[in-house]
């Protein structure tokens, strides 16, 4: 099933490119099948194409996490925190927050 899903999305996103919840909803299941370095690949690209598409700065914090990739973790919730403050969504910034303190 989660084959289907995935094909699905990327041929959501193929018709849909600049569609940011395609494309957010792609990188997710990425991340749930495991393929960590495809869905950073896509919150990349839905980042670079909706810079204030919060979420995508929290869950691609985490899926570089996952990846134990670091500091590009810490740098991408720095700038989820700057695009929380651009929205005014406090909660996504409480959330970010919270998981950059916890990388140290």
């Amino acid at each position: 099933m989660a084959i289907n899903r995935l094909e699905t999305l990327k041929s959501l996103v193929a018709q849909n490119p600049q569609d940011s919840f395609l494309r957010y909803g792609l990188a997710m299941e990425y991340r749930n099948t495991g393929d960590l370095e495809a869905a950073i690949g896509e919150f990349q690209t839905l980042i670079a194409a909706n810079p204030d598409y919060v979420a995508a700065y929290f869950h691609g914090g985490q899926t570089l996490e996952r990846a134990e990739r670091l500091d590009e973790a810490r740098t991408l919730y720095q700038s989820g925190i700057e695009a929380s403050q651009r929205t005014g969504d406090g909660h996504a910034r409480s959330e970010l927050e919270a998981a950059l303190s916890m990388l140290g």
